[in-house]
């Protein structure tokens, strides 16, 4: 048997008055998803325990079967992976966004979406003014970047970007938690202030201000912690695998956990990346690994920023241009092969940033009698077959084990 997590990332919401009460998931036509989940066993998934920040490092370890309260040391250290940047003993890593403010509002997560070449050439120049034998800022994808500083503490409040926007940026600086970090914290302060001039004044910004984009004025550091100890797939599971995606963080995760990277081009993160191309990969890496984790973004970054009809139709293109190819494909293969189907965490349109409801999930297992769940969305699934699962039941539910 082969397997293949399909993860729509933030797919589940709440219900919303406009679409008459009901979900995007609900609202979204999904013949394919639905005849797959109508030969499914459902349920719900706890991703997030309650005494965690639902962000989407901690949800897709969860949904990998780790023990998140064991393994987790921030999200920095997990891109960190991905771009290939050494973690040593001693060194704090954190991710570093380019966000936008105006009138000292944070007035989004991610700069307007700056495109990769445009930040790289912004995080070269603070790494050239700011960056030092202690501290060091390297480039990854879009807004998404990492900073790293020698002897950091990681006793400190680091509040994400994407949980506040419309909030003073004052108000929700890096606090420390201890005494011991009070330097760190005030480092970490003392860099953001000092972007400012940096971004501002750089001929990035110059022409996105002058075209009517989003300036990256400033940096903004979140999930802070040190190099973590996690096992393989191989050594948990006894099975290969491959790892799909357009994020820094999910590469991450799967260096750590032993799965083979497979980047696809065009692949944005966003509702206009390369569906199509993501699942042929899919498919392919099939053949040659036990197991391969598929991951979506557009649904999240649909919910962050608020838009309804976008997270409708990025929930549309994955049913026609992902989920209906792997199905049809995996069904010719030799092999039979698994399909789960679940989002990390839900990133309600209402709300725009992640929350720690369950989400809902599905297994087909060729050969394996359904449940009675013929819709997949977050109401039905909960007359499933698995009810509600926690920590590593849903991979175990996945693998049969």
């Amino acid at each position: 048997m082969k397997y293949i997590i399909i993860l729509a990332d933030g797919a589940s919401d709440e219900p919303i008055e406009s679409l008459g009460h009901k979900t995007p998931l609900m609202a979204a036509d999904t013949p394919n998803i639905d005849a797959l989940c109508a030969k499914s066993r459902c349920g719900k998934l706890v991703t997030v325990p309650d005494d965690m920040p639902p962000g989407s490092e901690i949800a897709n370890l969860s949904v990998l079967g780790y023990d998140v309260k064991e393994v987790f040391e921030g999200r920095g250290v997990l891109e960190a992976a991905s771009l290939g940047v050494t973690i040593n003993e001693g060194e704090l890593a954190m991710r570093c966004n380019l966000i936008c403010i105006e009138n000292d509002l944070i007035k989004n997560h991610s700069a307007g979406h700056i495109s990769s070449s445009e930040s790289e050439k912004l995080i070269h120049a603070l790494n050239e003014n700011l960056g030092n034998h202690d501290i060091s800022f390297y480039p990854g994808t879009s807004y998404r970047h990492l900073l790293v500083v020698k002897n950091g503490h990681k006793a400190i409040v680091c509040t994400p970007p994407h949980d506040v926007p419309g909030t003073p940026y004052k108000d929700v600086m890096v606090r420390p938690l201890i005494k011991e970090a009070e330097t760190t914290a005030n480092l970490l302060n003392n860099l953001i202030e000092k972007s400012h001039d940096i971004l501002k004044n750089h001929p990035v910004n110059k022409h996105r201000a002058a075209t009517g984009k989003d300036e990256a004025n400033s940096i903004w550091m979140w999930s802070p912690g040190y190099k973590p100890k996690m096992k393989t797939f191989m050594e948990l599971y006894g099975k290969t695998g491959a790892i799909i995606s357009a994020v820094d963080l999910l590469y991450g995760i799967g260096s750590y956990a032993g799965l083979k990277p497979i980047y696809v081009e065009g692949a944005t993160g966003l509702y206009d990346t390369n569906y199509e191309g993501k699942a042929e990969a899919a498919v392919e890496a099939l053949k040659t690994h036990d197991f391969v984790f598929l991951h979506i973004e557009a649904s999240d970054e649909a919910g962050h920023e608020g838009d309804v009809p976008l997270k409708i139709k990025t929930l549309e293109y994955l049913d026609k241009r992902v989920v209906k190819y792997v199905v049809e494909k995996t069904a010719l293969m030799d092999e039979d092969v698994a399909i789960a189907i679940l989002p990390d965490h839900p990133t309600p349109c209402a709300l725009r940033t992640h929350t720690r409801e369950a989400v809902p999930f599905m297994i087909y297992h060729p050969g394996t009698s359904p449940d009675k769940v013929q819709k997949y969305n977050e109401v039905d699934v909960a007359d499933g077959y698995y009810g509600t699962l926690r920590g590593n039941a849903f991979i175990k539910a996945l693998f049969q084990q």
